[in-house]
């Protein structure tokens, strides 16, 4: 009987030539190997396939086809997995330390977890730490817990292939977010990985759009109507607005820069 991995790591990608090397570096730097890479690339014009395939990365599978968005890419790449875990790790983003996937092996020795998770720390393409995520994982994680928004970046909340769904594509800003929480309403143990970062997030020049950003604000509380009721919702909301003033006033200072839609609520 042939091993299977203990991860699968995903990445999507399209045009990522100037960003793709960090999350391959610190794929690369890994002291654990127990993984697989898969990138789903959707037909990229640039450099980014002759990066990955340069990369030294093995066993490494890879797709270039055109796709219709994010959500439909990491399906695919869903689809393929073979690990016990799925790791979403986006172009750009990065393992925070040549331990972090050992770290999450190291957790998940200790139980049957089917949700490993931990914190995300923001940087930029200089690879200087901005700072932590304003919204913190915590140290227990239920579905109840996203009732105050995506308490865990994506790329830190590692989840059992057998117990995870296809992402909805209904949504096209925000279905990692209904992801995660149809994730939890499954999950029977959720294993906390660590105060210390697991994650670096990169936060891109460009970033999305304002009429972007509106989308994904919509769609979330679409989401939260759906999952939590829509009067609580509501209710919710009025108690989010000093954390969004004080999330624009964070803005500000690090600067006009761009930032993941799902994880910034």
């Amino acid at each position: 009987m042939i091993k299977k991995p203990l991860f699968s790591i995903i990445t999507v990608t399209f045009n990522a030539a100037d960003v793709i090397e960090d999350t391959l570096d610190s794929i690369r730097l890994q002291r654990m190997h127990d993984y697989e890479y898969i990138v789903v690339d959707g037909a990229s014009r640039d450099d980014t396939l002759e990066h990955v395939k340069q990369s030294g990365i093995a066993p490494l599978r890879i797709i270039s086809e055109r796709d219709r968005g994010i959500y439909d890419a990491m399906n695919k790449g869903l689809k393929l997995a073979q690990g016990e875990y799925l790791i979403f790790l986006n172009a750009g983003d990065s393992f925070a330390g040549d331990d972090a996937l050992a770290r999450l092996a190291n957790k998940a020795g200790e139980d049957d977890f089917d949700i490993l998770y931990g914190q995300t720390q923001i940087v930029d393409k200089e690879h200087r730490v901005l700072g932590s995520r304003h919204l913190t994982a915590p140290g227990e994680l239920s579905a109840d817990s996203f009732k105050q928004g995506m308490l865990v970046c994506h790329q830190a909340f590692v989840v059992k292939r057998t117990v995870a769904p296809l992402f909805d594509l209904q949504y096209r800003f925000s279905a990692d977010y209904d992801w995660c929480i149809r994730c939890l309403k499954s999950s029977r143990r959720n294993g906390y990985v660590g105060d210390r970062p697991i994650v670096n997030f990169l936060i891109a020049p460009t970033g999305t759009t304002e009429s972007n950003h509106r989308a994904s604000l919509k769609e979330r509380y679409h989401i939260m109507c759906k999952y939590y009721g829509t009067l609580p919702t509501i209710i919710r909301h009025l108690s989010f607005i000093p954390r969004y003033l004080a999330e624009k006033r964070r803005k500000r200072r690090l600067g006009k820069r761009g930032e993941c839609n799902s994880c910034n609520i």
